[in-house]
């Protein structure tokens, strides 16, 4: 076996897969070295596990409300759906193992690699060589420095799927999406949940409207919500840790449970790369890379987590069929185009934003935007499922263009793909009302949304102004 490749490819996540696919399909010979498993933290910590358990959740909270109305369902044990959990990730691990890529003359080498020059890394005793380079390690879960928590038995994303039995209750520390999502999943389990969050909102990088409105949801539901607290230590005895906060006003504030998880964020994986001895450049949160995903040394390439600042699977995608194509064809140099940008969370109910919240809108645009909004309790369909709690907010400007789409509620993630197909393609929100849209359906949403801004659109032109002037 040849230990020269056209494409060297650092982590076998997303990002390094897909930038694998797309040199192969330029006929390039490509390696991929991953430290640990095929498919990196989507597959086996991240995106498919937390999921799966989020849908199972779901499950379980439709069996307790067959139960209300009387119809006699078994609830499922804990570590039966954990079971479940694992073979779904399983299951989406068999579409990229090594034979997988094998078959698409794609090599694996397994182990941690570490630059020697700028064409050349190693890999336990051997050495490999590539005329490109493309670092994909992705991330791992930042840890806080907090008193005392390297004494406590705390939780990740990396260890919460190993669980076997579940905790009577937990600490959340952060209420971003992993926490979130985990908040609400667990909820649904029975486990007595308490958030702290420093920010003064869940999800603070969403829309405060809505994320108001899911944290009102949350706590309704029985989930403990802190927000405006900062964990400042914790203490572990034989059954509980205690975790010790403190608020604005510097007073302290005590919270304890049997686990605590820890999601407040995370840290590019750039231990043992060696990455300063070829000259590339990094900072305490990524690699450093120009619009075109190249670092500082010409001939090596960054994409996924590792660069940010979005930190998705999808967006890990986007970013590595720019790295691995402009490597190989500098002629069609790629730049890098965020104002596209969508993301879903899979909060209780979903959470989906692409593009500009209100307030980030205004400040671009100042009073030229309208907001306009239509809540899930207006259409039949809700109201047959009993999902009629959500918000459908879309923010445009005063000709309709749309600079921001914001769903909360049952089926979110899908609704907003419509909007965002008309955002990328230029569509304006009245656009949305000409399509006959089916009844009685979620995607109604946005029809009823369009057909209030097409009214009120139409109220503005000049003859409907004169035809009300005169009848």
């Amino acid at each position: 076996m040849s230990n020269y490749f056209d494409l060297i490819i650092l982590g076998g996540g997303p990002a390094g897969l897909v930038a694998s696919k797309v040199a192969r399909g330029f006929g390039k010979t490509v390696a991929i070295i991953e430290k640990n498993k095929l498919g990196g933290e989507c597959t086996w910590t991240g995106c498919v596990p937390s999921k799966a358990l989020i849908h199972y959740a779901s499950l379980v909270s439709s069996v307790e409300e067959l139960q209300k109305h009387g119809v006699s369902i078994t609830r499922p044990t804990f570590d039966t759906i954990m079971t479940l959990v694992k073979s779904k990730r399983e299951e989406i691990y068999k579409t990229h193992t090594p034979e997988v890529l094998k078959k698409e003359n794609i090599t694996t080498y397994f182990g941690a690699p570490e630059f020697i020059d700028k064409h050349t890394v190693r890999i336990g005793d051997q050495l490999l060589k590539a005329q490109k380079f493309i670092i994909a390690t992705g991330s791992q879960p930042f840890i806080p420095p907090i008193e005392g928590l390297q004494d406590v038995k705390f939780l990740t994303n990396e260890t919460l799927f190993e669980l076997e039995k579940l905790p009577q209750s937990m600490i959340i520390l952060g209420a971003g999406p992993i926490g979130v999502e985990m908040a609400c999943a667990l909820n649904k389990f029975g486990v007595k949940v308490t958030i702290i969050e420093m920010s003064a909102y869940v999800l603070p990088k969403e829309d405060p409207e809505l994320s108001s409105m899911l944290k009102e949801k949350m706590i309704s539901e029985g989930i403990d919500i802190r927000t405006s607290l900062k964990l400042v230590k914790v203490v572990q005895d034989d059954t509980q840790i205690k975790g010790i906060a403190q608020d604005l006003k510097q007073q302290l504030v005590e919270v304890s449970a049997a686990s605590l998880l820890i999601a407040v964020g995370r840290k590019p994986n750039l231990d043992g790369l060696s990455l300063e001895r070829v000259g590339v450049a990094t900072t305490n949160k990524a690699v450093v890379v120009n619009n075109k995903l190249q670092t500082t040394v010409a001939n090596i390439y960054a994409c996924g987590d590792i660069v940010g600042p979005y930190q998705f699977s999808h967006m890990a995608e986007y970013q590595a069929v720019i790295a691995a194509t402009n490597a190989f064809l500098p002629l069609f140099k790629r730049r890098l185009n965020y104002e596209n940008v969508i993301w879903v969370t899979f909060s209780d109910p979903e959470f989906a934003s692409a593009g500009l919240t209100e307030e980030q809108a205004r400040e671009k645009h100042g009073n030229s935007i309208a907001v306009y909004r239509i809540q899930y309790d207006a259409l039949d369909r809700p109201k047959i499922d009993n999902k009629t709690f959500g918000l459908c907010k879309v923010i445009c400007t005063k000709k309709g263009k749309i600079l921001g789409a914001h769903i909360l509620g049952e089926r979110a993630g899908e609704l907003i793909h419509e909007l965002q197909v008309g955002k990328y393609y230029n569509y304006t929100l009245p656009d949305f009302y000409k399509p006959i849209h089916a009844y009685p359906t979620y995607s109604e949403l946005i029809w009823h949304m369009a057909k209030r801004a097409y009214v009120q659109n139409l109220t503005k032109k000049w003859y409907i102004k004169l035809l009300k002037k005169f009848f």
